[in-house]
């Protein structure tokens, strides 16, 4: 893995760490204020290791993992960005896709896109 191959893994991994730690924190110290938010905030922590796992380690079955978790965090933080502006109760505290992705730097909203985008030309290189 080379080039763009790298930076996607290399932001992944960081987007990983940021959730997972955001995620840890928000259980332990408040979980009882916003139950669903900080178990969707663990849920796209398990997603962006699982992803950036999957990126890494070659073969098919790995690469399948990386196509089901990148479209699963696309969708997720399409719906989850649309509920979090149109239905803001239903979070009364950020996760990581609220609003897109906004306390991410809206990272969360493209890097699907562009993870999804290097699998498709990567097709039939990896195995």
């Amino acid at each position: 893995m080379s080039g763009v191959g790298r930076v996607l893994v290399a932001v992944y991994g960081i987007l990983a760490l940021a959730a997972t730690g955001r995620s840890v924190t928000q259980i332990i110290g408040k979980f009882d204020e916003a139950p669903l938010a900080y178990t969707l905030s663990a849920l796209a922590a398990v997603v962006y290791i699982l992803a950036t796992v999957a990126l890494v380690v070659t073969g098919k079955t790995w690469r399948t993992i990386a196509w089901v978790t990148i479209g699963f965090e696309m969708v997720g933080v399409i719906v989850i960005g649309l509920l979090s502006v149109f239905d803001p109760q239903l979070f009364p505290h950020d996760t990581v896709w609220s609003h897109f992705g906004s306390g991410y730097g809206y990272v969360p909203l493209v890097l699907p896109a562009l993870g999804l985008f290097w699998l498709f030309k990567q097709k039939g290189k990896r195995a």
